[in-house]
């Protein structure tokens, strides 16, 4: 007879397997009587799995849905599709999955034995996707990263910046974010004492992990606007305000999370806000938006996009009568 954990377990597997289950059919696989069966399932219960049950010499007990997600048991090529399937989504296949596909993954591979981990490998060598607009992440950087960012394990790690140099950082993880073409991570970098965002596809790992650390409040509670800003905006030495006079909806399909923020301020206009280390760039970049929009700082900016309104008004030759007028 099973120890009483161990028959609970594999009760729970039974009652996943297949949809309607009878006292007797129970009791048979698990090696019990069927009043040890109700007991387990009233365990079960106590340990939130909604199981239903049905009364009489017909009924039986069913695996329900509640109203919280239960730990689930999978078998060995259940465990194998799920992992290939987060990632797949992980890679940003479906769109606005990415993260959650990637904290999943990381929890799966945390607990899966070996031999299934080369198996998922193996299906990962095989397939080939047809690669998007954004750089290449590996899957396994991804899940190390999200797997320090939930043990609050420090992460040590070679950087290349947008401008080529390459430097050592040791940062405290707090968080993955997906741009809908690129992956960054949020995370406290020690000996700059502050909050940054690292682009994943320039991050070398140098495993093993660092200590654990306690976690601090985040740069913002929507982490997500947090780091489209700092791409977008906080990083460039030219920092745009403008009032586009058009709907937030329409202008975002303008634009991305990496070259704008966007902000309604009513039905018919938003405020956007952008960044560069050229003035003729955000300058370029707001005409391009195909709305009118009027530039409020900074003062250069300003400045620039009045002297380029002349200087188009004046490329454009006067109008000639038309004949016989």
């Amino acid at each position: 007879m099973l120890e009483t954990s161990a028959r609970l377990l594999r009760l729970l597997s039974l009652l996943q397997v297949r949809r309607d289950w009878s006292g007797a059919d129970l009791a048979g696989r698990l090696g019990v009587d069927v009043r040890t069966v109700r007991r387990d399932v009233d365990k079960l219960r106590g340990l939130g799995y909604p199981v239903d049950s049905t009364p009489g010499t017909a009924g039986g007990y069913r695996l329900g849905a509640g109203a919280e997600m239960p730990p689930l048991l999978l078998d060995d090529d259940e465990a194998v599709a799920v992992a290939v399937g987060l990632r797949t989504a992980a890679g940003g296949t479906v769109s606005g999955i990415e993260e959650s596909s990637v904290r999943a993954l990381a929890k799966l591979l945390q607990v899966m034995p070996s031999r299934l981990r080369h198996r998922v490998d193996a299906l990962a060598d095989a397939t080939v996707a047809v690669p998007g607009n954004g750089p290449v992440v590996q899957a396994e950087v991804l899940t190390a990263i999200a797997a320090a960012c939930r043990a609050h394990e420090r992460l040590r790690f070679d950087y290349r910046t947008h401008d080529g140099e390459e430097g050592r950082r040791d940062a405290e993880p707090h968080r993955l974010v997906h741009s809908g073409t690129r992956w960054y991570l949020v995370a406290w970098d020690t000996a700059r004492a502050d909050w940054r965002n690292f682009r994943v596809d320039r991050i070398t790992l140098r495993p093993p992990h660092g200590p654990r650390f306690v976690p601090r409040e985040p740069p913002e509670q929507d982490v997500r606007r947090w780091a489209s800003w700092e791409v977008a905006v906080g990083q460039y030495r030219y920092q745009a305000r403008c009032t586009v006079h058009a709907p937030a909806a329409e202008v975002v399909t303008r634009t991305t999370p990496t070259s704008a923020v966007v902000e309604p301020i009513d039905g018919r206009s938003c405020t956007l806000r952008a960044g560069s280390n050229s003035l003729d760039g955000l300058a370029l970049h707001l005409a391009l938006l195909g709305h009118r929009f009027t530039v409020h700082e900074p003062p250069e900016l300003v400045a620039h996009v009045a002297a380029l309104a002349d200087r188009l008004h004046e490329a454009v030759p006067p109008s000639r009568p038309a004949a016989g007028e």
